[in-house]
């Protein structure tokens, strides 16, 4: 089977990073980049407690994006084993089961908790992360039956979803009600990732909550707040058009336009109803801000606008995956005595009183129809398109750009 796959070695990275910086193209449009379509074997079942998935749709993350752009930090390498067939974000069907599986039978219309956790790797006494349900912080990632992985996608012995087939282990597995179409399937697992990021720093009634970006996962953290109902006023920072039309009609009380110049800056001040002060040179600063701000960028600019947009014991949690980042100030982080906090992927949440896999709670707010994602996939591609595929995700201001899927 062809499947599109991540493979390291030193004179690839090397090239094409020092390539990239004058194309995006050359981080998968040449010979010498880490990207290869090729053929590879189906994956096996690593023993009868997982089953093979045939990928429906594969979707493009953010966090795979920069994979692919070679900005993750190397601190995450020892955490992925090569190569492997990129692609967590998964909605398919059951093609294999086996023997000590049950109630997952061929055919399931299902999505995947990519997470290779203790319980996958077949890990007798889980990490004490993993006995309390917070799977995403799981101590044991490069050990068990299995090669190294945070996730499937990063990972030699499950297949991704960039590939027409993957195994996941029984405890992965969710189904999917048949009034949750496939569109909505593949956004599960991103949902979640917001999800997860508004129930762990829920906001208080009355709150004033900013959201730095509106690709997917901001669109996403704004569609999890108004789904679970938390009555707050909403206000977005967006890039495109496309994106803040995306982000009115999910919730959001107000957009301001990220712009070029410091104009933002000073509207944005109004909009949380802030001070601006003129320091003796460099940027604005902010004096009051918002509650509570998702920051879902990852960069230097959107880092430096969730810190100095944060009132005085404000919260700003990171969903933007950021990485190694010089130039950012972090002087209102102790000056406001502000409460930074990391978000990483999904485990278990409270809902309703229960506490439930966060993709479960993103599942059952599809199914009460509490929301309807599907109008976040604007772009499907087969595998052998990969080269137009990427070239989209990465000119997003160029369209009506949002969530792009492979259709293996």
């Amino acid at each position: 089977m062809n499947s599109i796959q991540f493979d390291y070695s030193v004179p690839r990275y090397v090239l094409s990073k020092m390539m990239g910086k004058f194309s995006k193209s050359f981080y998968w449009d040449s010979r010498f980049s880490c990207i290869r379509l090729r053929r590879v074997e189906v994956p096996k079942l690593p023993n009868d407690e997982w089953v093979k998935v045939k990928v429906k749709y594969g979707g493009i993350c953010g966090s795979d994006l920069n994979l692919i752009l070679l900005n993750d930090s190397p601190a995450t390498s020892p955490f992925a084993s090569f190569p492997f067939t990129i692609g967590h974000e998964v909605v398919g069907t059951i093609e294999e089961v086996g023997s000590k599986v049950e109630n997952i039978h061929v055919g399931d219309r299902v999505v995947i908790d990519p997470i290779l956790s203790c319980i996958t790797r077949g890990i007798a006494d889980p990490c004490p992360n993993c006995r309390q349900g917070d799977y995403s912080l799981c101590h044991f990632m490069t050990e068990g039956e299995i090669s190294p992985g945070m996730l499937i996608g990063t990972c030699r012995d499950t297949g991704g979803s960039w590939g027409p087939y993957l195994v996941a282990h029984k405890s992965q597995v969710l189904k999917l009600p048949d009034h949750v179409n496939d569109l909505n399937g593949v956004l599960v697992e991103p949902f979640s990732c917001a999800l997860h990021a508004v129930l762990r720093n829920r906001p208080k009634k009355d709150d004033t909550v900013l959201v730095i970006g509106a690709g997917a996962i901001g669109i996403c953290v704004v569609a999890a707040i108004r789904a679970l109902e938390i009555p707050c006023r909403l206000v977005v920072l967006a890039k495109h058009a496309f994106q803040a039309q995306l982000a009115s009609h999910y919730g959001a009380d107000e957009i301001i336009y990220l712009t070029k110049n410091k104009d933002y800056i000073y509207q944005t001040a109004k909009s949380l109803h802030a001070s601006v002060l003129e320091p003796l040179f460099g940027d604005p600063v902010i004096q009051g801000g918002a509650d509570l701000i998702f920051e879902c960028v990852g960069n230097k600019q959107s880092i430096n606008d969730a810190l100095r947009f944060a009132r005085h014991g404000g919260k700003v949690v990171l969903l933007g995956l950021a990485g190694i980042i010089d130039g950012v100030d972090w002087t209102t982080v102790w000056l406001n005595e502000l409460d930074i906090k990391g978000s990483f992927a999904y485990s278990t949440d409270e809902y309703q009183g229960k506490k439930m896999r966060t993709l479960q709670i993103a599942i059952e707010l599809m199914r009460n129809e509490k929301v309807d994602l599907s109008p976040l996939v604007t772009h499907r591609f087969p595998l052998e398109n990969y080269r137009e595929a990427l070239q989209t995700v990465v000119n997003k201001g160029k369209g009506s750009i949002m969530k792009v899927v492979f259709e293996p």
